[in-house]
Formats: structure tokens, C-alpha cells, sequence
């Protein structure tokens, strides 16, 4: 399974890269695996603020329903509009083109609380 080593992961399966105080934020290989063809994703809005582990929005396959999570706390920047049109992306491309949203990050020492591409492999393995 990809496990990119540029970013950090949380227990609900959400990845982030972080450049600078903006974090991207999408969902796992694994995550929309155990999900299977995502088919309506439900983004957050520009400019709304959240706090670290708050719902953001929701991601809707043809098996289930699942809660999005803020990584971090701050405020929506960006969100992939294209996901709207094709909520696929997160299936073929969950760590590029299925990118889900941008936040500034306002409390950027939350990321400490995150898993490095090692600790959630070992997660991933501990649920096996």
C-alpha cells in the first residue's frame, strides 16, 4: 500500500502535507479502499474555521458514509472543486488530484499529535 513519507496521518486516516502554515489535506490509499467507489463528497467552505478532530465534511460511497476530519485546527483556504464533478479522484489519485482541502494552519504545533508514514503503517497493521 503507497504510504507517501512527505506527510503525516491520523488515526481517522486522513493524510497531510504541510507547507509553510497551509496544510492539504486528503484521505488515505487505505481509507478510500475500505470505502470503494466514493461517489458524493460533502467539502467545507472557504474561510470556515475548525478545530483539530471537528468534522469538515463528508465523503459518501456506494458502501458507506464517513466523516472527513480537520488534522489541525485553523481556516479553510481551498477546496478541490473538482471533487464535486468527480468525487472518483480520491479513488484513482487520493494523494494528488484527490487532495480534499487547504487550511492555514492556526495552531501548527497540533501536527506533533500526527503519524509519520512509519507509526501508520504500523496503525494499518495493528487493525489487521
Amino acid at each position: 500500500m503507497n504510504i507517501p513519507s512527505d506527510r503525516l496521518y491520523t488515526d481517522t486516516h486522513e493524510w497531510v502535507n504541510v507547507s509553510g502554515d497551509v496544510a492539504t489535506v486528503g484521505i488515505t490509499e487505505h481509507a478510500q479502499r475500505e470505502l470503494s467507489d466514493i461517489v458524493y463528497i460533502e467539502l467545507p467552505k472557504v474561510g470556515e474555521r475548525f478545530n483539530q478532530k471537528a468534522v469538515v465534511g463528508v465523503v459518501e460511497s456506494v458502501k458507506a458514509a464517513s466523516d472527513l476530519y480537520a488534522p489541525v485546527s485553523g481556516e479553510i483556504l481551498a477546496v478541490n472543486t473538482q471533487l464535486v464533478e468527480q468525487p472518483s479522484l480520491i479513488n484513482s489519485n487520493p494523494y494528488g488530484e484527490g487532495w480534499i482541502f487547504k487550511m492555514k494552519m492556526t495552531n501548527p504545533d497540533e501536527l506533533s499529535s500526527l503519524k509519520d508514514a512509519e507509526a501508520y503503517q504500523e496503525l494499518l497493521q495493528d487493525k489487521e
